[in-house]
């Protein structure tokens, strides 16, 4: 997994100029959270297809750079976080909503959220997702295939020395066992619902997965 900012600010390097964009109401992003094995990704997979947004998933962005023969080192988990700004900076400048599928378990990631919201005049809202339930989160963690090749997948524990600090602010924390019919609806009210003009897509009623 892609473990970015860590000991150093990633937002320095995501400061493109202000995009313009369309009158209304401001785009949102949506920022995911959590540790490995939660159900991130099939709840942000499931989330932009609701809401017509942008999915940026930071360990596919750390898998291209594997993929095009750079070492994995905390710079390309760095450069993963970056890109994304970069790229959620241009899709909010332009109107879209964006959700952002990483861990976000440290200060420096947090504040590359806050920036970019900042910059763009975007609405932010944090989604954490947890299980509670040991056990099951560490067969999650086990039992899934290798999600993002080359990028390898963490092992229980990885996931367990992974740091991850305590929010301190207003988020919606959310149970990633419970099924992804029933958090999606919940996260959208949070969120205000789907843009004016569009229906929310028809959704799954398994549980959230385990990415």
């Amino acid at each position: 997994m892609a473990k970015g900012p860590r000991g150093r600010s990633a937002g320095a390097s995501a400061r493109p100029r202000r995009p313009s964009r369309p009158a209304g109401r401001p785009p949102r992003l949506v920022v995911l959270a959590g540790l490995p094995g939660v159900g991130k990704s099939t709840l942000a997979r499931e989330l932009a297809r609701a809401l017509g947004a942008t999915w940026l998933r930071v360990d596919t962005i750390e898998a291209a750079l594997l993929k095009a023969g750079l070492p994995r080192s905390f710079e390309t988990g760095l450069a993963a976080y970056v890109a994304a700004a970069d790229l959620a900076v241009e899709a909010l400048g332009v109107g879209s909503d964006v959700v952002i599928d990483a861990v976000n378990g440290v200060a420096e990631a947090r504040r590359l959220w806050r920036r970019v919201a900042q910059r763009t005049g975007a609405r932010r809202y944090v989604v954490e997702l947890r299980c509670d339930d040991r056990a099951e989160h560490r067969h999650r963690v086990e039992a899934r295939a290798r999600p993002t090749p080359p990028l390898p997948s963490p092992s229980w524990s990885e996931v367990l020395a992974r740091e991850y600090v305590p929010w301190r602010e207003p988020i919606l924390s959310v149970d990633g066992r419970r099924p992804v019919g029933e958090t999606v609806p919940r996260v959208l009210r949070h969120l205000g619902g789907p843009r004016r003009g569009r229906r929310a897509a028809r959704r799954p009623s398994g549980p959230s997965g385990s990415s």
